[in-house]
């Protein structure tokens, strides 16, 4: 009995790696996403993860990227040859169109562009902010998409995955 045992502990030290668990996975903004926070109103609002994936996310991602970029420009909908090379102007234009204005001060919103789509990503005190937000980021030119991902107050589940806290790789599903 004892020699089995053994073998069951060998056999899971090989393949385990002799650790418990992996140390959790960098993330970084690889491919330089624009991720603006433009509003801060409501402090206790979790931080969106926004753009932050893993190398091996990113190594799956990139091929998709490069696709998806391009047929923008092959179909005739955008005059760039990627529909990417459109995100810092419009993240740009963004950060100065909340700049300029007060609007929206007890909210909490970060935005996040790809591909001409924005994301917006945060908490909102009054449910009408939410269609207010979308016509605000359809307003700049070039943007395809919006989606919102915002939470009200007294939800408890937060629409987006969140940033692990400072040192922690895990977020919510």
């Amino acid at each position: 009995m004892k020699s089995a045992t053994k073998v069951l502990i060998c056999c899971y030290v090989i393949l385990t790696g002799g650790a418990a668990a992996a140390p959790p996975e960098e993330r970084k903004n690889w491919f330089d996403d624009p991720f603006i926070q433009v509003r801060q109103g409501l402090p206790a609002c979790p931080l969106p993860l926004g753009p932050l994936i893993t190398e091996a996310q990113r190594r799956a991602e990139a091929h998709y990227r490069i696709e998806r970029g391009t047929s923008c420009w092959m179909e005739g909908k955008c005059a760039k040859p990627n529909a990417y090379l459109y995100d810092a102007p419009i993240g740009a234009s963004i950060a100065q169109s909340f700049a300029a204005s007060s609007e929206f001060s007890d909210t909490s919103l970060w935005i996040t562009v790809q591909r001409r789509f924005v994301t917006v990503e945060g908490c909102i005190s009054r449910p009408e902010q939410g269609p207010e937000i979308e016509a605000r980021m359809r307003a700049i030119p070039d943007v395809e998409r919006v989606i919102l991902e915002l939470m009200l107050p007294g939800q408890t589940r937060v629409p987006y995955p969140i940033a692990p806290p400072k040192g922690k790789e895990s977020t919510n599903p």
